[in-house]
């Protein structure tokens, strides 16, 4: 677990996955800061199941190796955080990141696209966001089928689309691992755009899926929330992968509790 170099709050690891600590106010910050440096980035929301994919994937490992902004999301991260002694504030979902980001996009005039979502989710959310926040400029959607399995240049179309857009910030709701995948993958050609991953976050606002209530989230049990809902299409993600976290965090507990044990060493230190 290493101290990022950026500025600001310090960067760790669990796994493969960096772990910005950051509150919500700045991690509002951080995307203003990347979107103003007008060298584009990616924000990911890390969750159970990207520590494990990370572990397991490699080109999923590359996306996290490059994000720019990486906070919390989820209860069972959280925890991790927490025992293994890293400072993360709290949990930073897409969905919670979305509408505050909308209305500092509508105040600083960003130009903004969404790309994702169910049918006619990406309309929807627009409507709400716009509501929410008078002076948004959303310039582009897109609920293009996204096969990150073909050639890149099976999405060139898609690419374009993007370009002639021009958006400053493009909001990501791809599901994981596709979200991660495209930001990473775009994000050198889309320049100066920021890629801002959001998971469900416009499905919700669009009304099509319910988010689950606070309490539930709170307690860490968003998961078999979103299960119980989804059987077919998150099985596999929570009851397969899910108990894979563990050791990931089991091993990182080892690692911090070996070096507390050697304590610090100096050069001339013999070896214990």
């Amino acid at each position: 677990m290493n101290e990022s170099s950026a500025p600001g709050a310090p960067r760790f690891a669990i796994g493969h996955v960096p772990i910005d600590g950051v509150s919500r106010s700045e991690a509002l910050d951080r995307i203003a800061a990347l979107v103003e440096r007008r060298q584009g980035g990616a924000v990911f929301t890390p969750n159970v199941d990207h520590v494990v994919l990370a572990h397991e994937d490699p080109a999923f490992r590359e996306a996290y190796g490059s994000v720019d902004l990486s906070v919390v999301d989820g209860m069972p991260v959280l925890w991790a955080c927490r025992a293994l002694g890293l400072p993360v504030r709290e949990k930073i979902s897409g969905s919670d990141i979305v509408s505050p980001l909308a209305s500092l996009a509508a105040h600083r005039g960003w130009r903004v696209f969404l790309l994702g979502g169910r049918t006619g989710a990406a309309e929807r959310a627009a409507a709400r966001l716009v509501e929410n926040a008078p002076g948004l400029l959303i310039v582009g959607m897109s609920g293009a089928h996204v096969d990150m399995s073909r050639p890149m240049t099976e999405r060139e179309a898609l690419i374009d689309e993007i370009r002639r857009a021009s958006p400053d910030v493009v909001l990501v709701a791809l599901g994981s691992p596709k979200g991660e995948l495209i930001a990473h993958e775009f994000r050198a050609t889309l320049k100066p755009a920021v890629f801002v991953c959001v998971g469900a976050a416009l499905d919700f606002l669009a009304g099509l899926v319910p988010r689950a209530p606070g309490w539930v989230s709170s307690a860490g049990l968003e998961w078999l929330y979103r299960l119980a809902r989804e059987p077919r299409r998150l099985w596999a993600r929570y009851l397969l992968r899910g108990p894979r976290f563990l050791p990931i965090v089991a091993k990182a507990l080892l690692v911090r509790a070996g070096a507390h044990l050697m304590g610090p060493r100096g050069p001339s230190d013999p070896p214990r």
